[in-house]
């Protein structure tokens, strides 16, 4: 094979799967996009939900400006300018955390997360229940019980030492007589 057709097919290897990585990108995104709906259309208002879409949509156009950019750049590699494979890199990594931003910032990703924290809350909360009821049931003691002998002591000593206050009260008396 010459040299010419060898770069020929290197070239539309590469195209090819530069083409296929960007396509497999796209799909993700409007994966990442559906699934984030199906979970939020439960969990907020319409107004929650339509800043939602916005964010989202966002960070579809930062993703879209970034296989643009990598375009131009394979573009301009293809045509003989020398350009360095980390160029790539950091236009998905500026993309990723440039859609992440414009996610996260909304006030439905905050609503979510409220969400999300109330279940986990309550589910710790229950699970505590549980563990406190089962401890109970065999007998050991529980924070609760732990927290009143520790109360209880403190009283115990606090009496303690107003007796022997008075106690060197008398006796200091009694050697004065």
């Amino acid at each position: 094979m010459n040299p010419a057709t060898e770069f020929e097919s290197m070239f539309q290897d590469l195209t090819e799967s530069y083409m296929e990585a960007v396509e497999e990108n796209v799909d993700a995104q409007a994966a990442l996009f559906e699934q984030w709906t199906e979970a939020m259309e439960e969990a907020m208002d319409e107004e929650q939900l339509q800043e939602g879409y916005e964010g989202m949509m966002s960070a579809y156009e930062v993703w879209m400006d970034a296989a643009e950019d990598s375009f131009d750049r394979m573009s301009e590699m293809t045509a003989g300018e020398e350009v360095d494979p980390t160029e790539f890199r950091d236009i998905w990594l500026s993309a990723a955390n440039n859609a992440f931003k414009e996610v996260l910032s909304t006030t439905a990703f905050a609503a979510a997360t409220g969400e999300t924290t109330d279940v986990a809350l309550d589910l710790r909360q229950e699970f505590d229940d549980a563990a406190m009821e089962t401890l109970e049931m065999y007998g050991f003691a529980t924070r609760d019980d732990v927290l009143e002998v520790g109360e209880r002591l403190v009283e115990l000593e606090r009496r303690q030492h107003a007796i022997e206050t008075k106690l060197d009260q008398v006796l200091d008396h009694l050697a004065e007589s």
